[in-house]
């Protein structure tokens, strides 16, 4: 995976281990190169004082049409929504103009005392309102 200048964006060539006997490539690697783009957007985020701590509550992928061996494809994370104690990230996966997909991943802020729900902190809100798409 290559990376560009701007975090949260990568270029794949489909690599021959994410593809079945057709040729298609396998929905779990979708998601698996969704969730490092998103690890590289998130790396980029202020630092904030007693963060929470992030867990996921939903990854789903939507399919429009499949990527196949040796495709090249550019993963791009952008903010869908922001709750008081969740992010809706949405990675889209698009070969030049033409949408192949969409990876829709949900996290919630947990405290890092019990796991209670957590409220997001105004630092990262105000980070994440910058990308909401």
């Amino acid at each position: 995976m290559s990376q560009s200048k701007r975090p949260g964006v990568a270029e794949i060539h489909v690599p021959f281990r994410d593809v079945d006997m057709t040729g298609r490539m396998f929905l779990a690697s979708y998601i698996s190169y969704a969730e490092s783009v998103l690890v590289s957007f998130w790396s980029s985020r202020p630092d904030v004082d007693d963060e929470p701590l992030y867990s996921p509550s939903k990854v789903s992928c939507i399919l429009h049409r499949p990527l196949h061996y040796d495709e090249p494809a550019i993963f791009t994370a952008a903010v869908d929504k922001i709750g008081v104690r969740s992010i809706g990230f949405l990675i889209s996966v698009d070969i030049g103009e033409e949408r192949a997909a969409e990876v829709e991943i949900i996290w919630q802020a947990r405290s890092k005392e019990d796991q209670s729900p957590a409220s997001l902190p105004e630092e990262t809100r105000d980070w994440l309102y910058r990308f909401l798409d």
